[in-house]
């Protein structure tokens, strides 16, 4: 059984926390760094909800036991990857291959990987024993993700 899904949108990392008091309740708040990370994890769920709904063995979800995982993120290259002018849409000789900057891969797919739990496409993301991940550039931004049971 797989699941596969595409999310537009630029992807977020899940990074540092941030800690503090609350002034009026004295009691102690923790918030991700990134304020667009709640509403991309959202959006990362709903497009796996939906998927999983319309799946043919939609009563197999929460997938159980080892679970294997294809992540793909999709960068849109900056504007300082082509030339000016007449050459605004060719790409420059010394332009990167890869998105080999921030965000970190890791942080990319711990946001995805809490997504997908919250829609309960699997139990926890601790069942996943294979994964392969990679960000790449493109025209469309977002993830393609595929999930799947490990036999």
């Amino acid at each position: 059984m797989t699941l596969s899904v595409f999310v537009p949108g630029v992807p977020v990392p899940q990074g540092s926390k941030r800690a503090f008091v609350n002034k009026s309740t004295g009691r102690p708040v923790i918030t991700d760094t990134d304020v667009r990370l709640p509403q991309w994890r959202m959006k990362i769920t709903a497009h796996v909800l939906d998927v999983k709904q319309r799946h043919a063995d939609a009563l197999l979800f929460p997938m159980t036991g080892p679970v294997g995982a294809q992540i793909t993120f999709t960068i849109q290259r900056p504007s300082s990857h082509y030339g000016t002018g007449r050459n605004h849409n060719i790409l420059k000789n010394s332009s990167p291959k890869y998105p080999h900057k921030m965000p970190d891969l890791d942080k990319l797919l711990r946001a995805v990987f809490d997504a997908i739990t919250d829609a309960q496409a699997w139990a926890d993301d601790g069942q996943v024993v294979w994964v392969q991940t990679a960000k790449v550039y493109g025209d469309k931004p977002g993830v393609t993700i595929t999930i799947g049971a490990m036999k």
